[in-house]
């Protein structure tokens, strides 16, 4: 009993160490990348906003067709609002070592710490400007707000650990293969149109919508907009699939980044 209570005060204060290094990696983050003039720390959630405002803009001013009736705005915002969650992920953790190798040499400080730092100031970026957007479009009666909100949640999940472990995969190979950061720039840009940011699945032909549903994160969007839109669109999705991709993302990123840690803290 003693030995398990002393255990357990073990974990807690690992606990509270691995939180005040998480902590404190973000803060430094957020000085480097955003530092104190202009808007400093506001950028975090208003360079999202920005790039999802003028897709709506632009998807609204050309009346761009989507396969189906749903409103334009609240389409747009689910989508890219989507995309900017998974797909800035792995920019930046691609070459993320190398700038803080010297952090390294603290005791307490390891690669996935700066991963998890730099993972959770997209995913608050983005999170906070989607709701932002949500709650001003609704303020200014151009949408409505989630039919189910857990469903919205949930989908929004999935889509972030979809990003995640795409991030920690991609960042751990780039230590060793420099043709991950350059092949990764261009397939970002070829997988926006394919991620379902655009298009409903149902608006597919047959053949095409299994095609669709073979990139994870379609059914993601599928089922975060089926939450949002509820009775006005017919979802298609695999949440056990993409919950299975996942899972094996997650493993091959653990275990490659279990081999470029040794490497990053003897070099």
């Amino acid at each position: 009993m003693t030995d398990a209570i002393a255990k357990l005060k073990a974990y807690r204060e690992s606990w509270r160490v691995q939180q005040r290094v998480i902590f404190a990696l973000l803060m430094r983050e957020v000085m480097t990348r955003f530092g104190r003039h202009n808007l400093g720390f506001l950028w975090l959630f208003v360079e999202p906003m920005m790039f999802t405002l003028g897709v709506t803009a632009l998807w609204t001013a050309t009346q761009s067709v989507h396969g189906s009736s749903l409103p334009i705005v609240p389409f747009a915002v689910t989508g890219y609002s989507s995309v900017l969650l998974w797909r800035n992920m792995p920019a930046r953790c691609i070459g993320a070592i190398e700038p803080n190798r010297t952090l390294l040499y603290h005791r307490n400080v390891k690669v996935l710490d700066i991963y998890i730092s730099r993972l959770l100031l997209e995913v608050a970026g983005a999170t906070t400007s989607f709701i932002a957007l949500t709650l001003f479009f609704n303020g200014i009666g151009w949408m409505d707000l989630p039919e189910d909100v857990l469903k919205v949640t949930f989908g929004w999940f999935l889509l972030a650990w979809f990003g995640a472990a795409l991030a920690i995969l991609l960042g751990s190979l780039s230590e060793e293969y420099e043709v991950v950061e350059k092949l990764w720039h261009p397939a970002s840009y070829l997988l926006f149109p394919l991620s379902g940011a655009g298009f409903i699945v149902d608006a597919l032909p047959p053949g095409a919508q299994d095609l669709a549903l073979k990139l994870p994160m379609v059914n993601g969007v599928e089922f975060l907009r089926e939450g949002y839109f509820g009775s006005h669109m017919k979802a298609y999705y695999d949440l056990s699939y993409m919950t299975i991709c996942n899972l094996v993302m997650t493993f091959l990123a653990l275990s490659q980044l279990r081999k470029i840690s040794r490497r990053a803290i003897s070099a």
